[in-house]
């Protein structure tokens, strides 16, 4: 036992040099036959993806003698992670499911093992060192997994301190009086899958992925592609791929279940309660998947975009700044006031829709200065508004406002200041359980050449993440093609009045940057020549990716092309429509029963244009 402890000690207090030899132990591969399944054992398909559902008559043979995978020395790790992939269905209050537990032979004792109850997980683990032995119970608060989804989870062990993350989400740290054994001996104990080999305490939802990772927090391995909910360390074969499509009268190697209800006719709607159902659209020869807010095209005779018509012209009165229509639940408009009122003061003014009269009304004026835009979004189930103020008199060095919708109140109240510089636009996203909020900075009172801020949600308020030089940026666009996040910057123009002979340039790049998961930031991916760009919009055709450029002016008129550029993976975005516009201003993409749009405003004419995408 000696030198077995001393390996260990050897092993996991040098783990910068150890770390390649540390492989993850596939618990649940453990106890799944070469050959497939074993009684007692279904696959079942959810939302794509598989997993294990047992059955009680299965858990003995779901085992397996400990010495199987600790080989050569018959001690738990004492730093060590647990990764689990599971979907569990509902739980009743006071039961408990044990995901794994360690037991020995002999006994009941439980050594080591993992169990969930309503909105907890429980960390179990027996330590020699209290009192004659004692069982420690570490307990994570508010993890609620029944809503029918796939989550995966980080359990990372080291001495006092245990870590928890859920689909890589900010990690839930406990730290207890009694460490993890240095030395918790597994001779004459069995590994038991979804159990404690008993009846009762049975694991009921489904087990995808089960990992013991020797050397502590394996967050870091786990967290680098955007499928947080299904990431993967080691999964049984039989669990990884789709099977294909058998020869002739062969039968599937590994066989599943899965549910499957198709709708036939007119277009049905897609909730939650319809999710993972199928509908079949006779006319456009089409099977879509319900994901639970829209139906994803599953087989479609696939749409190409040909070429752009004029298809209406609608007359303004004067160029608009920038609106914004939210609900909470109740239908709001925000309207981003640029100029004073008749009394010199600047106000923005928030409507409420009325029902009854079917019109907005004003409901809460906030004072502003010289706002440019507003942006409304959601954090865990709460409402924000942000404003983006240009400028006041002459100073552009001014604080933008982030508000807090109050239910008590019914009023937005304002939650934090975030100092900006000639602000002109907010754009706000989320990347798995992180929020992010973008600003458009465009002159600080002497130069267009300034940082432009990301910030990122943390703690109750937004804290700077990354800073990216921008040229008099007026506009943000945040997309995604497949798992890649991309965010496009409109450059207006390059001013710098410190310079010998100031420069105003008008002809210069605008950038587009991708999400760099390892990296934890955003770097360049491609630059397109602009023309005082004022607006990117994002949109689809069909399998194509498009974005359309509002190109306003290029220091000497007006009438510039706008430019629709295709997505071309590896090429990035190529130049496909040239459109004719006069100090274009916005666009905006929309579909249609009859078809797909774009709509563009302009800021030097009372002129608004709509043309329809024709394609093939």
């Amino acid at each position: 036992m000696t030198d077995c402890h001393s390996l260990l000690v050897a092993a996991f207090h040098n783990r910068s040099r150890m770390q390649p030899d540390l492989r993850p132990l596939d618990i649940l591969s453990e106890v799944v036959p070469t050959s497939g399944v074993r009684s007692g054992m279904r696959i079942l398909q959810v939302q794509g993806a598989r997993g294990f559902q047992f059955s009680a008559s299965a858990r003995h043979a779901l085992s397996f003698p400990a010495s199987r995978i600790f080989l050569y020395c018959d001690l738990f790790p004492e730093e060590f992670s647990i990764i689990i992939t599971l979907r569990v269905l509902s739980v009743p209050p006071k039961k408990n499911e044990y995901i794994f537990t360690v037991m020995k032979e002999e006994s009941n004792m439980v050594l080591v093992g993992l169990r969930y109850s309503l909105n907890k997980l429980h960390f179990l683990f027996w330590s020699r060192e209290l009192s004659n032995g004692w069982q420690t119970q570490v307990t994570f608060q508010g993890i609620s997994l029944t809503d029918n989804q796939w989550h995966t989870l980080v359990l990372a062990v080291s001495g006092q301190f245990f870590s928890l993350t859920v689909d890589c989400s900010i990690p839930i740290d406990v730290v207890v009086d009694k460490p993890f054994p240095a030395s918790l001996a597994l001779k004459g104990s069995r590994f038991y899958v979804g159990s404690r080999r008993r009846r009762k305490g049975l694991f009921t939802g489904l087990l995808r992925q089960l990992v013991l990772l020797p050397g502590s927090d394996a967050t870091s391995r786990m967290c680098t592609n955007m499928n947080f909910k299904l990431a993967v360390l080691s999964i049984p074969p039989v669990l990884q791929d789709l099977p294909v499509k058998p020869a002739s009268n062969e039968v599937l190697k590994y066989p599943y279940e899965t549910d499957m209800k198709v709708t036939l006719g007119s277009r049905p709607p897609c909730t939650k309660n319809e999710k993972a159902q199928f509908w079949f659209n006779a006319s456009r020869k089409g099977l879509y998947l319900c994901d639970g807010s829209a139906w994803v095209t599953m087989l479609e005779v696939k749409e190409r975009l040909d070429y752009v018509e004029e298809y209406q012209n609608l007359l303004t009165n004067s160029e608009t700044m920038g609106i914004e229509i939210f609900g909470i639940p109740k239908i709001f408009l925000a309207v981003a006031n640029f100029e004073q009122n008749e009394r010199g003061q600047q106000f923005s003014v928030i409507y409420k829709w009325s029902y009854r009269t079917e019109k907005f009304f004003p409901y809460q004026w906030i004072a502003t200065h010289s706002a440019r835009d507003w942006e409304a979004f959601d954090i865990e189930g709460e409402a924000f508004l942000a404003v983006a103020n240009h400028r006041e008199g002459d100073n552009h060095n001014i604080n933008s406002v982030i508000y807090r919708w109050n239910p008590r109140t019914g009023l937005f109240e304002a939650n934090q200041t975030i100092p900006t510089s000639g602000a002109y636009d907010w754009e706000f996203f989320t990347v798995g359980p992180y929020s992010f909020l973008v600003v458009a900075n465009t002159f600080n009172g002497s130069s267009t050449k300034i940082d432009s801020h990301i910030y990122i949600w943390l703690g109750g308020s937004f804290q700077l993440f990354q800073s990216i030089l921008t040229f008099g940026a007026a506009d943000w666009e945040v997309f995604r093609i497949g798992d890649r996040i991309f965010l496009a910057v409109a450059n207006s123009h390059s001013y710098d009045s410190g310079t010998v002979t100031p420069n105003n340039y008008y002809a210069i790049n605008s950038s587009i940057y991708e999400l760099n998961i390892t990296a934890q930031m955003f770097v360049k991916f491609q630059d397109l020549l602009t023309y005082s760009a004022l607006d990117w919009e994002f949109f689809s055709v069909g399998e194509d990716s498009f974005l359309v450029v509002a190109n306003s002016f290029d220091g000497f008129t007006f009438s510039v092309n706008s430019i629709i550029y295709r997505w071309q993976g590896y090429e990035g975005f190529v130049a496909v429509h040239r459109l004719p516009t006069f100090g274009c201003r916005d666009w905006e993409a929309f579909h249609t029963t009859a078809g797909s749009y774009l709509m563009y405003s302009s800021a030097r004419e009372p002129l608004s244009k709509v043309l329809k995408l024709k394609t093939i």
